[in-house]
């Protein structure tokens, strides 16, 4: 194939593939190839069944076999035949087999009846009469000279001034750069499509230029045109028709139908609106109420100013209306009574009354609704604190063997759940008092806050006093501990359970071991643990005091302590804080110490003079029964 006549197949078939599909879209179809789409007959049935307005009757919808094909493409052809509409040397194994030229034949042949045919000028054919409807309306602009539907038309003027000729205020013709071909061409194209709904039936680079554009590409487009802008030139025309014949009227007559309507108008508004008052529910809820009101505000601010004016402008014209007939002299006019200016009085006047009872119950209905949300907050608040109350009561009530204790705190610990729903119940209430703004509450003297922060206090104290007795079920037990190294152990593991799990984890474990003087390496550590823990992630108080028993036994005596003590002095009378810090003394536990112990008063060392010495001679020797202080007095430093 030539490059020029490629080039012409090429424009035709996509020119035709969108006029085609301008047409079929409104079955909610579309065509992407014309030479396969087309193959099978039933988009060209679709096609001619749009464009004929008739019914093809009963087809193939989904042929999948070749003979099927061949019938649905002949009842179209046939169809077309039967119109009277030539078609020659073409057969349904053109359509069926894809021959581009044969397929590109047919479809102008149906854009030729369908589109072109009925455009005629003078008695001319249907493309004479388009070319000679082009040239007399583009014959007042010197840059453009339409004649042909080819080259006169690729620098994009005819299009441009095809558009000022009909439709000047969309296109500034004398502002155009005539040099500026694409540009003009690709103004005209937007223009026509989005503002006169002409389909884009052609790309710019089509035509822009071209030496010798597809003439019937540029046929198939402009007959678009051609029946858009007739169509609004009888548009026009009847609308100047209707102009003269209301020109003709008198004025009265317009300016009493005016009256009517408007009346009506006005009259529908107000019963609509009364109605929808008189149907008006309220779901009970603040936000529901305030928007009802904040809705009868805008109403009296929007839609009742503007009846009001309405009202008066009625008023005015229906005298209007009465003076002008009387100038003429002509039949006065009285309005229907269901439009006379009486009805609406009587109207105007049950409007007010409505509005009036609806501002009441709005204002009834929020008061009563604020007035709710607050008893029913002070209910649950004044019932939760009881609740908060009794618990704390019965936790420092709570006396007796440290089992049943730890049995009845069990209970008490399984009876704060229901409280956190209880609390999000109360919590959803406070929300809704925030929105109504409410502040006061003569009804209670609890906010939610105070309530969460005192069950965040008894969930403490209920967690306390269980691990408490839990522990201390377990200290019971161990009687191979002295109160002093109970106190002690009991004392590290608290201080590393923070979280208050009555546990401890490998880290918090390993800690507590250091704290105590005990330090392994890291593979033993967890060996340790895992044996301590029994597999678990954790330690519990019963497993840490066996597990310090089982280390401490036969180790830490009251002698063993005292020699500690020695070493933690480096064999001084007195012990600094300092050395107990150097020693990674817990901080509690240096407290303690520097508030028991005695202070020291004998000779200190020179680098000592400065810093408080404590006596833990005298301190063990209240534990040991005995008096080591000759034998301490005795060692050298």
């Amino acid at each position: 194939m030539a490059p020029l006549e490629q080039q012409w197949v090429i424009v035709q078939q996509k020119t035709f593939t969108k006029w085609l599909n301008s047409k079929i879209s409104t079955r909610g179809l579309v065509i992407s190839d014309l030479c396969t789409d087309l193959s099978d007959g039933v988009l060209l049935i679709h096609l001619l069944e749009i464009l004929s307005q008739e019914s093809l009757g009963k087809y193939a919808a989904k042929p999948k076999l070749r003979v099927q094909k061949f019938e649905n493409v002949n009842k179209a052809l046939d169809f077309v035949r039967g119109r009277h509409i030539q078609m020659v040397n073409m057969g349904a194994e053109d359509i069926v087999d894809g021959n581009r030229k044969i397929i590109l034949g047919l479809i102008w042949t149906l854009i030729l009846r369908f589109t072109i045919s009925d455009i005629s000028d003078q008695g001319l054919s249907a493309k004479e009469g388009l070319l000679l409807w082009c040239q007399r309306k583009t014959a007042c602009y010197d840059e453009v000279d339409v004649r042909d539907f080819s080259s006169s038309w690729s620098d994009g003027l005819a299009f441009c001034a095809l558009l000022d000729i009909h439709r000047p205020d969309l296109i500034d013709y004398d502002a155009l750069d005539k040099s500026d071909h694409r540009g003009n061409m690709k103004l005209a194209f937007e223009l026509a499509a989005q503002e006169i709904g002409i389909p884009d039936l052609l790309d710019v680079e089509d035509i822009c230029d071209v030496a010798k554009p597809d003439e019937r590409s540029l046929m198939t487009y402009i007959a678009y045109w051609f029946h858009a802008f007739s169509h609004m030139e009888k548009v026009e025309n009847a609308g100047r028709r209707v102009e003269k014949f209301v020109q003709s009227m008198q004025g009265a007559w317009e300016m009493q139908n005016s009256f009517e309507r408007r009346m009506r108008e006005l009259l529908r508004h107000i019963a609509e609106q009364q109605k929808k008052w008189e149907e008006a529910v309220f779901d009970g809820s603040y936000a529901d109420a305030k928007e009802q009101a904040a809705e009868f505000t805008r109403y009296k601010k929007g839609k009742k100013r503007e009846w009001v004016a309405e009202k008066s402008d009625l008023v005015g014209l229906l005298g209007n209306i009465k003076t002008k007939l009387a100038t003429y002299r002509l039949h006065p006019y009285d309005p229907p009574e269901e439009l006379s200016l009486g009805t609406l009085d009587i109207v105007w006047a049950k409007l007010t009354e409505a509005e009036r009872a609806r501002s009441q119950v709005i204002n009834e209905t929020i008061r009563d609704i604020k007035n709710a949300l607050r008893r029913s907050f002070a209910d649950k608040a004044n019932d939760f604190a009881l609740a908060l109350k009794t618990l704390s009561s019965s936790i420092s009530g709570l006396e007796g063997d440290v089992e049943d204790q730890r049995k009845h705190t069990q209970l008490l610990s399984e009876s704060l759940g229901p409280l956190d729903q209880y609390l999000d119940m109360i919590s959803g209430l406070d929300q809704q008092c925030i929105e109504a703004n409410i502040e006061e509450n003569d009804y209670t003297t609890y906010t939610y806050d105070e309530l969460d922060y005192e069950l965040g206090l008894v969930k403490a104290s209920v967690s306390k006093k269980l691990a408490f007795l839990e522990n201390q079920m377990v200290a019971r037990n161990m009687t191979n501990l002295t109160p002093f190294q109970l106190e002690e152990f009991e004392s590290v593991f608290r201080h590393f359970d923070r979280d208050l799990s009555n546990s401890l984890a490998e880290l918090e474990f390993s800690a507590a071991l250091a704290s105590l003087g005990l330090i392994y390496d890291e593979d033993e550590m967890h060996e340790r643990f895992m044996e301590t823990s029994q597999g678990t992630n954790y330690v519990t108080f019963e497993q840490f005091i066996r597990f310090m028993v089982d280390e401490t036994e036969d180790q830490n005596t009251a002698e063993q302590v005292f020699e500690s003590f020695k070493e933690v002095a480096d064999g001084k009378p007195y012990v600094t804080e300092m050395d107990l810090r150097h020693s990674l003394v817990p901080d509690e536990i240096i407290d303690d110490l520097v508030k028991t112990m005695p202070a020291h008063k004998g000779p200190d060392l020179q680098e000592d003079r400065d810093l408080a010495k404590y006596d833990y001679i005298t301190y063990m020797n209240h534990f040991m029964g005995s008096d080591k202080n000759g034998a301490t007095n005795g060692s050298s430093h």
